[in-house]
């Protein structure tokens, strides 16, 4: 038998041993962390004028996100395939006192182009406020540490800046996610930081005024509900830039391709990438129920409630890539995504279950090479 005394010698020297940290490797870096090589390439060569308090000049920001190759040799991979006039003009705008709002429908890209300008700008795009029906004023503005104001009363100690009271104090890119989802009296909130450029605190018979180099980054969609309307008066604050669906089928499956090779590089999948064949065939599925009508125009269609967007697009391709990576040979077949391609196009379990029914007899059963999806998604209904 131990003495007792034996015991609580062992437990103290446990306790005094120093706790081994654990590597934790994050799921999803930031794009600041994620791209770094390519934004110090960039820095390297670019020699361009640069707006107050910006890592990179206009030119090198519309580079990191459109891709290109430079003169170093470096390669700068595309962060987002579409009309480049629209990202240089949401550039322009963030070198202005506007604000920049990307307006678009669900899955246009509208958060993830917001997140690589703000790390291209300013080296940081963690300063963000996401948009919900339950969104407080203290989101956007600042709160309380309410022990040290209980305890000392109101003081800088006892303020916690929000994100954007940050990035204003920091010369930085504060990000608004979803803005309209946020009720309309906090919405509101941002009218004098946009247009006075300081954040007032009465509690402290204070302002906090921005730094150069401050603005922010809006992202809203008309598709979704719950819905806020902006005031005119936020509106007239802010400079849209409105994020369009991919133009083309061969756009949007290289889109979804490349996003889905990137996932299964983050979840350290096995088995090879899907055929650019097994993405056009999906995409192609969505963008007739979306448009109402086949690729040929010779078919009308019933459309899906769903927004049937490119992001939904890019989940049924790495969910049915996951599927066939653990439980398959690696290589998409037809059985790994009718589910998840079913589950996305099914949202109200009635009408839109018509819809596909409909779709799978008159277009999916009568294309030669589509026979092996047209009975792998029966099989799920």
């Amino acid at each position: 038998m131990i003495p007792l005394s034996l015991n609580w010698s062992l437990i103290v020297k446990a306790k005094a041993a120093p706790a081994m940290e654990p590597t934790v490797t994050v799921q999803r870096q930031h794009a600041e962390t994620q791209y770094a090589a390519e934004l110090s390439a960039l820095a390297e060569v670019d020699d361009r004028q640069r707006p107050p308090n910006w890592k990179l000049s206009p030119w090198a920001v519309a580079t990191y996100l459109l891709g290109g190759k430079l003169d170093s040799g470096a390669v700068i991979t595309p962060k987002y395939i579409g009309n480049r006039r629209l990202i240089e003009i949401a550039i322009a705008t963030l070198a202005t006192d506007r604000a920049l709002l990307l307006l678009g429908v669900p899955g246009t890209a509208k958060t993830w182009v917001s997140e690589h300008l703000a790390a291209a700008i300013c080296g940081d795009s963690t300063l963000l406020v996401q948009g919900t029906a339950g969104t407080a004023e203290e989101a956007i503005r600042y709160g309380w540490n309410y022990a040290l104001l209980l305890a000392k009363g109101p003081s800088r100690d006892a303020l916690v800046p929000s994100p954007v009271m940050r990035a204003m104090q920091q010369g930085q890119i504060a990000r608004v996610e979803e803005l309209t989802r946020i009720p309309a009296d906090v919405q509101d909130t941002l009218i004098t930081i946009l247009s006075e450029k300081t954040l007032p605190i009465p509690e402290l018979s204070e302002e906090a005024q921005a730094a150069k180099g401050f603005n922010v980054i809006a992202t809203a969609n008309n598709r979704d509900k719950g819905v806020n309307e902006l005031s005119s008066a936020l509106k007239r604050r802010f400079n849209t830039v409105v994020l369009p669906s991919p133009a083309s089928v061969e756009e949007e499956a290289t889109i979804v391709q490349q996003r889905v090779t990137a996932l299964g590089r983050a979840l350290e999948l096995p088995g090879d990438v899907p055929a650019i064949d097994e993405i056009r065939r999906i995409v192609t599925i969505f963008r007739e129920l979306r448009e109402g009508k086949t690729e040929d125009g010779k078919t009308k269609l019933k459309s899906s409630s769903g927004t049937l967007s490119t992001a939904e697009v890019i989940s049924v391709v790495t969910s049915g890539r996951t599927l066939a990576a653990h439980f398959g040979d690696g290589q998409l077949k037809a059985g790994d995504i009718a589910s998840s391609l079913t589950g996305a196009i099914v949202k109200d379990p009635v009408q839109d279950a018509l819809v596909w029914k409909e779709y799978l007899e008159t277009v999916v059963k009568e294309r030669a090479d589509w026979k092996p999806l047209y009975r792998a998604c029966r099989d799920t209904m």
